[in-house]
């Protein structure tokens, strides 16, 4: 199923997405060698696979002025089903279904493992689509259509209650002055809190996620203040501010930094060593890492970053990531063909958004305090993961992250560009074992890794980066106390409350952020021009 930022999110969330239909039958799993797949490649098998690149760009709908060919539905799902058995980490775990009762959207949603992890989730939760279009755009220059505001849903069901996590600079809804922790009562007329209709939702969710620049909706917001305002927005091309804020806090005579990092997406490279720059000059003595709304993205931007923070004497040559790919590809890389080499801690720029080949500037820091949530995925998981596996300490503010140690290549066919996980990556001491998170071991988690620091749930009473934000304050007063959990304040960086409605419950509550499934990830790309692994 194709999830786009429109909508889908929140339609799952409110619990009136239907489930995805389509027919056929399945055959055992995959995992048999790869065959003709019949005569012309079009005829189903079962543990016969012909090869992807054999069946690539053979399209029910060809685009013109593209490498699209006529074909079929059938044949795109076909080439999924190859490039699964071949790519997928876990191919032998999935069932071997017909391809030909199914349309191609439905059908790769069946091309994934069933099975659970520790705690009884999912293994796989990060099975998408995006359009390639779409894709490309956000994935290269970070936009998207919007209005410049990141939404975060408290509580589900009626009465449910959806509030702003923050508002990006040089947008709509900073115009509309849109502050952080504003609840939205009305949009378009509807009800935010109780309606309970599907073409009630479906409103909701034209207004909050516009399909197209351009479109007017109005909102009834209220304010942490308790001011009530009507306003209206008017979506446009946004440009995500991957670092929203840096800054320092004198703390007992010590220079504090504290970086808001929120997207691994082409133009942070740029903007992370702007500020990594401006820490350095400020002489920071200990670094905060806010990751609480980072999904992730790009691993490379992680392993820059990484670098900035420890430098060179703490990494000692080791590398940043190892990615382990199935058992069909041990030593070899089945995406670029190349041998299997890690990703290294990047001291100079790939090329995203600065020049290629420069030095990367460092913090030399041996110790990072990382601000988390359930949002803290992917390519983040990765900074915590890559530093500790060259023994930098990180210490863990917030609560239980995503828990996804896992990526892919981005795989375009027939302009949809699919994403499949292929790898799971290991830190330098071969570590990568953490698909239910990171927590802190004050408040342990079922099937999580524990790290030292404080569990303390979100405050959207404060701005970010305010000295007196929960979490903010919660890592100041842990490193104040020399890193002891006697400073913590009592554990609450738990899990969404339900039916939360009350303004004076925001700060005791997490929440989910609707975000798009292509800023929730950590994602390679196939070699080209100003980037490498």
């Amino acid at each position: 199923m194709e999830l786009q930022a429109r909508g889908a999110l929140l339609l799952v969330a409110l619990g009136f997405l239907a489930g995805c239909g389509g027919g056929g039958g399945g055959s055992g799993t995959l995992g048999g060698a790869v065959g003709t797949g019949g005569s012309g490649n079009t005829t189903y098998t079962p543990g016969s696979f012909a090869a992807s690149s054999t069946l690539a760009d053979q399209c029910a709908a060809p685009r013109a002025g593209t490498s699209d060919r006529s074909g079929s539905t059938l044949l795109e799902n076909m080439f999924l089903r190859s490039w699964t058995n071949e790519t997928y980490l876990w191919y032998s775990e999935v069932t071997d279904t017909n391809p030909s009762s199914w349309s191609t959207d439905d059908y790769f949603d069946l091309l994934k493992t069933n099975q659970t992890t520790a705690s009884g989730r999912a293994k796989d939760r990060f099975h998408f689509t995006y359009s390639t279009e779409e894709w490309q755009q956000l994935s290269q220059s970070g936009v998207a259509v919007g209005y410049g505001v990141e939404w975060v849903i408290l509580a589900s069901a009626p009465p449910r209650q959806l509030v702003v996590a923050y508002t990006e600079p040089n947008t709509p809804a900073a115009v509309q002055n849109v502050p952080r922790g504003a609840e939205i009562l009305m949009a378009d007329g509807v009800d935010m809190v109780n309606a309970g209709t599907s073409s009630a939702v479906d409103q909701l969710n034209a207004a909050l996620f516009p399909a197209t620049a351009g479109e007017t909706h109005t909102f009834t917001i209220r304010e942490v203040s308790g001011v009530t305002r009507s306003i209206s927005l008017t979506s446009a091309a946004i440009t995500h501010t991957p670092v929203l804020v840096s800054s320092t806090i004198n703390q007992s005579g010590d220079t504090v930094g504290y970086l808001l990092f929120n997207d691994h997406i082409a133009t942070a490279e740029g903007q992370l060593i702007t500020a990594i720059n401006s820490l350095r000059t400020a002489g920071v003595d200990d670094l905060i890492l806010d990751l609480r709304y980072n999904g992730g993205g790009y691993l490379d931007i992680a392993s820059e970053l990484s670098y900035m923070i420890a430098g060179s004497a703490n990494i000692a040559g080791r590398p940043f990531e190892r990615l382990v790919f199935n058992d069909k590809n041990p030593s070899t890389n089945p995406i670029t063909g190349q041998a299997l080499t890690p990703t290294p801690f990047h001291t100079t720029a790939q090329g995203f958004s600065a020049t290629q080949g420069s030095a990367l500037p460092t913090l030399n820091l041996s110790r990072v305090y990382v601000i988390t949530s359930g949002g803290t995925c992917s390519a983040s998981e990765s900074i915590i993961n890559g530093l500790r596996g060259v023994g930098v300490q990180v210490y863990q503010i917030g609560s239980t992250t995503c828990g996804k140690p896992y990526g892919f290549y981005p795989q375009d066919n027939c302009g949809t560009t699919y994403f499949s996980i292929q790898f799971e990556g290991r830190n330098a001491d071969n570590f990568g074992n953490y698909p239910d998170g990171f927590t802190p071991a004050n408040s342990p988690d079922v099937g999580s890794v524990d790290l030292q620091g404080c569990s303390v749930s979100d405050d959207f009473t404060k701005a970010l980066g305010d000295a007196t934000e929960r979490r903010l304050a919660a890592a100041l007063a842990f490193r104040a106390s020399g890193n002891s959990t006697a400073a913590c304040p009592t554990a609450s960086g738990v899990a969404p409350i339900p039916g939360v409605t009350s303004k004076q419950t925001l700060s005791a509550s997490e929440g989910v952020m609707v975000k798009s499934p292509a800023r929730e990830n950590r994602i390679v790309e196939k070699p080209k021009t100003g980037i490498a692994f």
